[in-house]
């Protein structure tokens, strides 16, 4: 793509990236667009208390764990914090190790009971836990192991049942507690008696289900009917595994129905399935919810198995009806009984404001916004905030040493082996998701006038590969710019004196590059086209970073960083976006 065709296309659609709305989202006029949330917040779970909903999202390694944001129509969303203000739980999630890629906080359920909320999560390589709060903004308590690895692979999901004062969690046990001798590849999923307070487990759990990547279960009891929803692969042949694109496999979601007990006997149905809308994005894992006018619905992610979904795991919102005691989710296109994603609907919820997740930040306040996280635990000694001054510091450390237990391994993380970057082994790298996938513009303005000799920073996209610009200081302090490609490749370009640094970064579908200026007025492109890509489960992601090669020294500044996207705006948006 030529340079003059990228300025046209950014041109044209700055018109659209402008606005409050846009290609998804709220549309304003009473209706929405899926994806609902066009970026990358898998794994959600809701809960909703008075008119207010709550939805939980996984982010594997990121610190702060567990994003929480709340809504009032299911279709704007906003957040208000974490569940783990750090992954406190094992050393491999430290700044000193960064050897947590891929784990930390997966799949979880957020419920509330009787004054309290809980989280619950599976970390693969810990087990079981659990944190409290009060308050669903905190503070969160530490987490406590319920159950051990040994025992569970992922995704539990709580029901206190007021009925009978009893207590449940299901839970994925994968292969783990397998009979000897059985070889199948389905995963079994267990139910288990839960103390009233929800920190004990009470018994040994009970086979409910097995499946081929049988998963994500939620439990729910409706007019004294047990539902408990599970995603499961349906797979055409042996030469099909998981994760691959194969129109043979295929992500949908299952219902296990009784009338008698929690635990069964339960007939089972299919009630959501991919459809004409996205593609082969299998649609299934989420929450079931009911709206104040008693209509329900369902939010959901799409699954990765497509060419293109390099803005992640995305959120959308179905209605539900139902038919002889059973949910059909969305829209039943081609009559089989089974629902499929709607593209456009009614909002739930008439008359809320246009919002989205906060995303621009003049770094003014006290505290850092909820739309940034670390990448792994930070070094908080080498990172602040000058309020007064409006600037974010970080402070450059020496990269981890390239030794065993230490940073990313083999298709632990990055695509095409290229994680012998330098760059996952750089401390204190703060990034937030892209959003949507038609056009993005992202701009930030750095101070660089204290960087050291061997130090490198600057700005960042990374997901399934990693990309930089920046400055990188020689030996004797001179100062040059840099790109940097997934496999630690760099051209070096100009000598730069200048003491600020403005980066720009440019997408237009899956195909982004990079530019720079001394004034923030004229910009120059720097370093080749390159392709956003989806990558061990996270999709592309805007940050900064910086390190030094030799010895703890030098610091960079943000003195604000502004993104511009096809999609709705968050309410503190145009103010940040139009200052500075």
């Amino acid at each position: 793509m030529t340079r003059t065709l990228e300025s046209e296309v950014v041109n044209k659609v700055a018109v659209n990236i402008k606005g409050e709305t846009g290609s998804w989202g709220d549309q304003g006029d009473g209706t929405y667009t899926n994806p609902v949330l066009n970026a990358d917040y898998p794994d959600s779970d809701i809960e909703r208390v008075g008119d207010t909903y709550y939805m939980i999202t996984s982010k594997q390694h990121m610190c702060p764990g567990m994003p929480i944001m709340k809504s009032n129509d299911l279709v704007n969303w906003s957040h208000v914090g974490f569940g783990f203000n750090s992954l406190s739980w094992a050393p491999e999630y430290n700044w000193d190790r960064m050897n947590g890629y891929s784990f930390g906080v997966w799949a979880g359920d957020l419920a509330y009971n009787d004054g309290t909320w809980y989280i619950y999560q599976v970390d693969y390589k810990h087990g079981l836990m659990v944190t409290t709060a009060k308050n669903i903004e905190g503070p969160w308590s530490e987490p406590t192991i319920l159950l051990p690895k040994e025992k569970v692979m992922d995704d539990p999901a709580v029901y206190w049942d007021h009925e009978t004062g009893k207590a449940y969690l299901i839970v994925n046990t994968g292969s783990l507690q397998k009979q000897p001798g059985d070889e199948s590849e389905e995963n079994e999923n267990r139910l288990y008696e839960m103390s009233w307070d929800g920190l004990t487990i009470l018994d040994d759990g009970k086979l409910i289900h097995t499946g081929i990547g049988a998963e994500a279960a939620k439990i729910y009891k409706i007019d004294g009917v047990w539902y408990i929803f599970i995603s499961q692969w349906t797979i055409g042949d042996n030469s099909t595994k998981l994760g691959y694109k194969n129109p043979k496999n295929d992500r949908k979601q299952l219902v296990l129905r009784s009338e008698q007990s929690i635990s069964g006997p339960y007939e089972k149905k299919i009630v959501l399935q991919k459809g004409s809308h996205f593609g082969e994005r299998s649609a299934s894992q989420g929450a079931l919810v009911q709206a104040p006018d008693d209509s329900w619905w369902y939010m959901h992610q799409l699954v990765q198995n497509d060419d293109d979904p390099f803005q992640g795991r995305v959120q959308c919102l179905e209605p539900v009806t139902w038919e002889d005691g059973w949910p059909l989710i969305g829209i039943d296109e081609d009559g089989d009984g089974i629902g499929e994603p709607v593209k456009n609907y009614r909002k739930p919820v008439a008359g809320c404001e246009v919002d989205a997740p906060e995303t621009s930040d003049d770094f003014s306040g006290e505290h850092l916004g909820h739309q940034w996280e670390w990448n792994h635990n930070p070094r908080d000694s080498h990172w602040s905030l000058l309020t007064s001054e409006r600037k974010l510091r970080l402070k450059a450390s020496k990269l981890l040493p390239a030794a065993d237990n230490v940073g990313p391994t083999i298709n632990q993380w990055t695509t095409d082996d290229g994680s012998k970057s330098p760059f996952w082994r750089a401390s204190n790298t703060l990034s937030q998701r892209i959003m949507g996938t038609t056009v993005g513009v992202a701009e930030a303005k750095f101070d660089i006038t204290n960087m050291a000799p061997n130090q490198s920073g600057g700005f960042v996209r990374f997901g399934g590969r990693s990309n930089l610009i920046g400055i990188k200081v020689d030996s004797v302090g001179k100062k040059n710019l840099f790109y940097m490609n997934e496999y630690g490749e760099t051209l070096i370009g100009e000598e730069y004196q200048s003491d600020s640094l403005f980066i720009r970064a440019t997408n237009i579908g899956f195909d982004a590059y990079f530019e720079y200026s001394h004034d923030g007025v004229e910009f120059i492109r720097f370093g080749p086209t390159f392709k956003l890509e989806f990558g061990n489960w996270t999709g592309d992601r805007l940050g900064f970073f910086t390190w030094n090669d030799l010895q703890d020294d030098g610091h960079i500044d943000i003195e604000w960083f502004k993104y511009n996207y096809d999609g709705p705006k968050s309410k503190s948006w145009k103010e940040i976006d139009r200052s500075n």
